[in-house]
């Protein structure tokens, strides 16, 4: 299988011109040209077919994009943004750009507007001066400054963290930007990318729409928004409550999930604080692929990405809680030196709080209706 960042850097590389395309038997056809093959190549449908897991596997790529800075070739991934993720020091909110909600298209607008900034290439100019310095962002005023002191610099390396929720502080070398300097900037400046529940609902939106069905407009009296195109932004982790009446509880033992289950992983007082969502399941191989947006997790994984479950193909009956089900997701804080997060991995937090349940599955009623629809009327699409 290939993976989606490669596919995307190598369709970019086409339109740029300054990559070459590999050897492959389908160039030699009559009309064929390298960015035809690229663009093929770039097709979900090339490595899932036309089935549910090419549409969501379609939907993820587009939440990555490939951009050249500083002379480097960097896959960014959508950022993670929660509407008031991050409260100041007086508890004063700290709303993110579409509230989380917005979809991959007009996120890479606002996101390519500030790649192209004269503030941007000033960061990236500042990282890149060859002296270790301390990055601090103002989330409420997105703003960043430096502090390149003797001082500053010997405490942050010491471990003590220079930052607070509302303004993170980052050690860096100097030494050019990096990926997760990228993200850095992309979050603390613009407040800008989608949460864990508006990327799941723009998945399973973008799955319905290929079946002629629109959730937004299904779902608007339920969700209360006062139209359709509204909706997104009534969509919350409680939405996947298994409680909701146009969701179905799943039995998580393997054998019964489905690409397009949506994994709800449980907050403190048992309601719904995270989602992701099933892009396939191989019986025969023993993994399970899902998909999520989150800042909780390694540096370079932050935003949208794939995440991997491994269980023993002898075993499907096994519960996503059972210990032989490895859950390979780790988790650790958004910013390098904040807090640690209480979780491990994924897996432990979904198998947390057992006296509400832990982790549950649920499947969008809407959805599995169409998909059945589809299979039980051949060529219809």
């Amino acid at each position: 299988m290939r993976s989606p960042l490669l596919s995307v850097f190598l369709l970019a590389c086409a339109a740029a011109g300054w990559a070459q395309a590999p050897a492959d038997p389908r160039l030699s056809g009559a009309g064929n040209s390298e960015t035809d093959f690229l663009a093929a190549y770039s097709e979900a449908s090339a490595d899932w077919g036309h089935g549910v897991e090419a549409l969501i596997e379609d939907a993820f790529r587009q939440c990555f994009r490939t951009y050249i800075i500083a002379g480097k070739v960097f896959t960014l991934h959508l950022p993670f943004a929660e509407n008031n993720e991050r409260p100041d020091l007086s508890g004063g909110k700290i709303p993110v750009t579409g509230g989380g909600k917005m979809e991959p298209g007009p996120l890479w607008d606002l996101i390519g507007t500030m790649i192209e900034s004269d503030d941007f290439k000033s960061y990236v100019a500042a990282l890149s001066d060859g002296r270790e310095k301390v990055v601090l962002f103002d989330l409420p005023m997105r703003r960043w400054t430096i502090d390149a002191g003797w001082y500053a610099l010997e405490q942050i390396k010491a471990g003590a963290y220079l930052g607070q929720a509302h303004q993170p502080a980052i050690l860096s070398n100097g030494r050019g930007v990096t990926l997760p300097d990228i993200y850095n900037y992309l979050y603390g400046m613009g407040r800008t990318g989608i949460d864990c529940a508006g990327f799941v609902w723009y998945v399973l939106r973008s799955v319905a729409r290929s079946g002629g069905l629109d959730l937004d407009r299904a779902l608007a009296r339920y969700l209360g928004a006062r139209s359709p195109a509204l909706s997104p932004l009534y969509i919350g982790s409680w939405f996947f409550d298994p409680r909701n009446r146009n969701l179905e509880r799943v039995n998580d033992q393997v054998r019964n999930l489905r690409p397009g289950d949506v994994f709800l992983f449980r907050g403190e007082d048992g309601s719904t604080a995270h989602t992701a969502v099933i892009q396939s399941i191989d019986l025969a191989g023993g993994r399970i692929r899902y998909l999520q947006s989150t800042d909780v997790a390694g540096q370079d994984d932050r935003g949208v990405h794939e995440s991997d479950i491994t269980f023993d193909p002898s075993r499907p009956e096994a519960s996503l809680k059972d210990p032989s089900v490895v859950w390979h997701q780790r988790r650790s804080a958004p910013f390098a030196g904040e807090a640690g997060t209480e979780f491990f991995d994924d897996g432990t937090r979904y198998r947390a709080f057992p006296k509400f349940g832990g982790g549950s599955v649920v499947r969008l009623k809407l959805l599995t209706r169409l998909l059945e629809r589809q299979v039980t009327t051949p060529g219809k699409k």
